[in-house]
């Protein structure tokens, strides 16, 4: 994990792995209310799926990528490309829920507010995400350069 990781990986780690064990033992009542939420954004994945069960997929789903977010053998990009999903599915509920935006259905309203403020759970993802590309693209041409300078001292005669 790089340095520079950290605060983001620990603030945004700490926050859904925290959410996702509070959802684990969920009643009856707030696992309807989370249920009925994802079921009228996406009825085609969770529609048909018993309350208890979608609250337990979604507390071990958040588990999962707190757990990632704060693993330090987890690389950036699959940490990050795990929180920009899981970022994406709010925007998601926000963008496709009426009430939860003003009539431009861009701008929150009072009930969206809470949902649009994790929209900085996609650019955390997307920052994670494309740092550790781009790290891992300059590792391979840091790499790929010494190989090349090896091989050119080799094929140079009077070099080493």
């Amino acid at each position: 994990m790089h340095p520079t990781h950290v605060p983001l990986r620990v603030a945004t780690g700490a926050y859904i792995l925290n959410s996702g064990i509070s959802k684990i033992g969920a009643d009856e009542g707030t696992a309807q209310y989370l249920h009925g939420a994802a079921a009228s954004t996406y009825p085609a994945l969770f529609k048909d799926m018993e309350p208890q069960k979608f609250a337990k997929l979604l507390a071990y789903s958040e588990i999962a990528v707190g757990t990632a977010l704060l693993a330090p053998m987890v690389p950036a990009t699959v940490a990050g490309a795990a929180l920009s999903g899981f970022g994406a599915s709010l925007m998601g509920m926000y963008f496709r829920t009426p009430s939860m935006t003003l009539a431009d259905g861009i701008r929150p309203s009072q009930e969206g507010m809470g949902l649009a403020k994790d929209s900085w759970l996609v650019g955390a993802g997307l920052t994670l995400a494309s740092q550790g590309i781009l790290g891992a693209a300059k590792a391979g041409v840091k790499s790929g350069v010494k190989s090349s300078k090896k091989a050119v001292r080799r094929a140079t005669p009077g070099t080493r």
